[in-house]
């Protein structure tokens, strides 16, 4: 049956699940949702996902919704490599992470609120807001982290964690959020980026213009 993710190439939640996707090994067809244009509020995408969000993951004969629960799921079904590092207390740290990404920074700086905040206060007051939010939990993860081993968040492999920091990292610095002085989750962005399935989901790969160009080249 054909693995199929409901996305948007630039979206973190999205990234999230093509991160672990690609750590699983698991091959996808991908539906790309444009949510500049608004597409998630239409009715085809409504119909896969009543809250017109992205992602949406079928697989298994399943329509699995929100990125979180998108990895539980695919560690649940497909355990090796393991997302969630062993022992009940690191586990639960590793989620600690993933959930003060998820749920406390990147929904602050979605594109609903973003718009809310600029039509509100303007342009500028709209780059303030996100760039204080992204850089003041930043510096809560860092704090997190501090104790946990590396060199990824949780020890020796990639996981939950990872999956959700690399694309929040990518936010920061499109919006001139500065994370040179946070080292540990430097040494991440470091080692991440060295790793074949990270560089594969990658945001840029996914880039309409790119993929554009890349078909007018071939053509």
């Amino acid at each position: 049956m054909t693995v199929r993710l409901h996305d948007y190439w630039r979206s973190s939640a999205s990234w999230r699940v093509r991160i672990a996707l690609a750590l699983k090994g698991i091959a996808y067809d991908r539906v790309p949702v444009d949510l500049v244009a608004g597409h998630q509020n239409g009715p085809d995408h409504l119909a896969v996902n009543p809250q017109g969000l992205v992602p949406v993951l079928e697989i298994d004969g399943v329509r699995l919704t929100q990125s979180l629960a998108i990895l539980e799921y695919l560690d649940d079904t497909r355990p090796v490599p393991r997302l969630l590092p062993e022992g009940v207390f690191a586990r639960a740290q590793a989620r600690a992470v993933a959930l003060a990404i998820a749920c406390e920074i990147h929904p602050v700086s979605n594109l609903a609120v973003l718009a809310r905040v600029e039509a509100l206060a303007g342009p500028e007051a709209r780059a303030v807001w996100n760039r204080d939010n992204i850089a003041r939990g930043l510096t809560a993860v860092e704090a997190m982290l501090a104790s946990t081993p590396g060199p990824f968040c949780h020890g020796g492999s990639p996981g939950m964690a990872d999956c959700v920091l690399i694309p929040q990292l990518y936010n920061a610095a499109r919006w001139g959020v500065a994370t040179d002085h946070l080292p540990r989750i430097s040494a991440v962005c470091a080692v991440c980026a060295d790793h074949p399935a990270f560089a594969a989901a990658h945001a840029d790969n996914f880039n309409p213009a790119r993929e554009a160009r890349l078909i007018e080249e071939q053509s």
